[in-house]
């Protein structure tokens, strides 16, 4: 067999035509075999680079990770923006629904999948906490716009409620309960300057994507 002299064309095709399949029919209605006739390569050449739908999917969620990733460094290191106009920035960003809309289409619910979960909360507490929430926290502290001495516990704690407790992917929620959710979720950080964290535009956004996860997938089989 010859060898494939772009190893580097043929991931980005595989990755390319399975987020499009994600997108359209969710993680668990789009199989390995969908992939494989969408691309015309042969399951040799997927397994070559991947070794399974869920290989593929995390690949998916990586690169989509790695476009935020430079988003939100851009807030960070914003010198003209103080921590809590940072804090409030990297909520909006974080949402914008040409980013995440698409997540919230291909995801399963983080509930019926144990190990989704556990990767969304590693991220949390590995990448998301220290590398972003975390500095912006600390350098409120230090400009007067954020009240704490626990900049590292209140990064956490505001990651966990955000993306595990008000994100309708995690489990089934309907609109009224996201909003709910949103308003204590605001209360809850007041005490520390940190009023109106989420705004009506993130709230109309969270349970316009809460509706968008209760939609059912297309007409595709069930994944293998």
């Amino acid at each position: 067999m010859a060898r494939n002299k772009y190893p580097e064309e043929t991931v980005r095709k595989i990755l390319d035509t399975a987020e499009r399949l994600f997108i359209e029919a969710g993680y668990d209605h789009a199989s390995l075999q969908d992939i494989i006739d969408e691309t015309g390569l042969s399951k040799g050449a997927i397994y070559h680079h991947f070794s399974s739908k869920e290989d593929i999917f995390y690949s998916v969620c990586d690169r989509i990770g790695q476009q935020n990733a430079k988003i939100l460094m851009e807030v960070r290191d914003d010198p003209a923006l103080n921590g809590l106009e940072k804090l409030r920035t990297i909520f909006k960003v974080s949402l914008q629904p040409e980013r995440q809309a698409k997540m919230f289409c291909m995801m399963p619910y983080l509930m019926d999948n144990a190990k989704f979960l556990a990767t969304e909360m590693r991220s949390i507490f590995q990448e998301v906490v220290p590398l972003f929430v975390e500095p912006i926290i600390r350098q409120g502290i230090a400009d007067g716009s954020i009240q704490t001495s626990h900049p590292k516990e209140l990064s956490e704690a505001m990651l966990l409620l955000s993306d595990i407790w008000i994100n309708p992917i995690v489990q089934p929620s309907t609109p009224g309960e996201i909003e709910a959710r949103c308003i204590i979720y605001n209360h809850l950080f007041s005490s520390f300057g940190i009023v109106q964290l989420i705004d009506q535009e993130i709230i109309d956004t969270l349970t316009e994507y809460a509706k968008m996860a209760h939609h059912p997938p297309r007409n595709r089989d069930q994944a293998d």
